[in-house]
């Protein structure tokens, strides 16, 4: 159950700061959530955590950045391997706030849009 607190907190951040976002905790919640859907634009950025995606996952990898299109940013732990499709890696120990602003630098929203989503 722990483990969902800072998927929680990065989407309550995100969503205050005017992105639309989602959260799961695995690559087959991701590929659901990926789906086009009334109301909802394309998806513009996958964040993953590197836990969440093992060698037997790499398939829906591939469906998910098929679908999406979208890069993908990494959260990693410090000294792990790191090989894959990523656009970006970012290294642990990182704060909610620092993960923010790396998204909001690759993922810029335009300035009517900046405003919190309920």
């Amino acid at each position: 159950m722990l483990e969902q607190w800072p998927r929680a907190l990065l989407r309550a951040a995100l969503r205050e700061a005017g992105y639309d976002a989602a959260g799961t905790r695995s690559l087959g919640g991701a590929l659901r959530l990926a789906e086009p859907e009334a109301g909802r634009g394309p998806v513009g950025l996958v964040v993953l955590g590197q836990e969440a995606c093992t060698d037997g996952d790499r398939p829906e990898l591939g469906r998910l950045r098929h679908i999406t299109g979208a890069p993908v940013l990494l959260v990693a732990p410090a000294g792990r391997a790191v090989e894959g499709p990523w656009a970006q890696v970012v290294r642990r120990p990182v704060s909610i706030g620092d993960l923010v602003r790396t998204i909001e630098a690759r993922l810029p929203l335009p300035p009517g849009h900046r405003r919190p989503i309920e």
